[in-house]
């Protein structure tokens, strides 16, 4: 079973700040780390190479310092990385596209291992615009997957119920954060990881002249700061002074 596992470098959100003036994302000096939902993706790879064998690719589209963040998918398990080096400006049309012809140039596959979305955008694209450039089936949101000899099976989380879906090989699956526990590779793998091999292409040795499709203008964060406000005594006239609050805010409509 060859399977290759998309990754990618994000920032780690959970120590980005918001600039109180411009509201601007505080960028310098936060950690890159890999998607946490792309490294549930690379756990169910390994598991179904153990169970089945094979080998694990792992494909990263991004600066050239992510390839100190394939090194953390190689000490996982993975066998071997690849290193895409993109421009900044790179968007999802382009991300897809050079993924496809990255996977095209690897050759022969039969499972490819997505996570549903990255934690810094969270758009779910990824994976569905990467099959459709493919032709291959693709199994959305899975829960769980079970590789047999000649189909992969997973359950799809669709909100409000759960939806067994099979496809033949060669298929791309994304997968939730709640499939699995990715593990923690031990201090020898980590060491060992070093030694498997990752190739580095460029994006214009891969497809010549790409151009993103959508310019992000400016990038804005939220304000998370709590106004303390506590509502007490009476419970009707609280709840009402809630209502005018909310709607004061634009939280809730009139």
């Amino acid at each position: 079973m060859n399977i290759i596992v998309c990754a990618k470098q994000v920032i780690d959100v959970s120590e980005m700040k918001v600039d109180a003036n411009t509201k601007k994302p505080i960028l310098q000096g936060v950690p890159q780390k890999i998607s946490d939902i792309d490294k549930n993706a690379m756990e169910e790879a390994i598991k179904i190479k153990d169970k089945h064998g094979g080998k694990i690719t792992v494909l990263t589209i991004g600066p050239a310092d992510a390839k100190e963040r394939i090194k953390e998918i190689l000490a996982m398990g993975a066998d071997e990385g690849i290193l895409v080096t993109a421009p900044d400006n790179i968007d999802y049309f382009m991300t897809a596209t050079l993924l496809a012809e990255a996977i095209k140039k690897i050759g022969e596959y039969d499972m490819i291992l997505c996570g549903e979305a990255s934690i810094d955008l969270f758009s779910g694209q990824i994976g569905p615009r990467l099959a459709g450039l493919l032709n291959i089936p693709q199994i959305t949101y899975a829960l769980n997957v079970t590789a047999e000899k000649d189909k992969v099976t997973a359950e799809r989380n669709m909100g409000d119920m759960a939806v067994t879906t099979e496809a033949t090989y060669p298929a791309l699956i994304t997968v939730t954060k709640e499939i699995n526990e990715p593990r923690l590779p031990s201090l020898m793998q980590i060491l060992g990881a070093a030694n498997k091999p990752i190739n580095e292409w460029t994006a214009d040795s891969l497809k010549s002249g790409l151009k993103p499709l959508v310019e992000t203008v400016e990038l804005k964060g939220v304000s998370m700061e709590r106004k303390n406000i506590v509502y007490q005594n009476d419970i009707d006239e609280s709840i009402g002074k809630l209502v005018d609050s909310l709607a004061k805010e634009g939280v809730i409509g009139r």
